[in-house]
């Protein structure tokens, strides 16, 4: 039988600097290329406010987790939660319109069951003997072990 090795610790991000993991190098490594762009485009006062800014977001969505998850997952879930309803009804009321039609579909099959018993064959139409016939197929079938309903109650008198 072969073994395998179980990965441990699969939560844990690798690092590839001392305490930077991939995803957090990629995410400073675009804020100071944005930093560069703004270095290029505006003036001396707008670059350092515009560096301030991108460092601070830059540095919020490496580093910071909450809820010991990273803090991109945190803004995609609030993003997701914001989409969705506020209001959950756990037992909901039926409307006008559903309750006619269930009403509908109940007359429907009221309809259908009173047509079915109208065309039924006259030796259906008498549950009674189809009952006996069926228990009387039963005795023959296990061979006078079943006794039969009528047949008990009068050996137990």
């Amino acid at each position: 039988m072969e073994k395998f090795t179980v990965p441990q610790f699969i939560e844990n991000e690798d690092k590839i600097l001392w305490f930077l993991s991939v995803r957090q190098f990629l995410i400073i490594l675009a804020g100071f290329g944005l930093m560069f762009i703004l270095y290029k485009v505006v003036d001396t006062v707008y670059f350092i406010l515009g560096s301030i800014i991108i460092a601070g977001i830059a540095g919020t969505v490496a580093f910071l987790k909450i809820n010991g998850q990273p803090f991109h997952f945190f803004v995609l879930n609030i993003a997701k939660s914001g989409t969705r309803p506020r209001l959950r009804i756990w037992k909901k009321e039926p409307t006008k319109k559903e309750w006619e039609a269930l009403e509908k579909a109940q007359a429907d099959r009221l309809e259908m069951e009173a047509t079915e018993r109208r065309n039924r064959l006259p030796h259906e139409k008498d549950s009674a003997s189809a009952q006996r016939l069926s228990e009387l197929s039963l005795i023959v079938d296990t061979g006078g072990a079943y006794h039969g309903e009528n047949q008990r109650d009068i050996k137990s008198s």
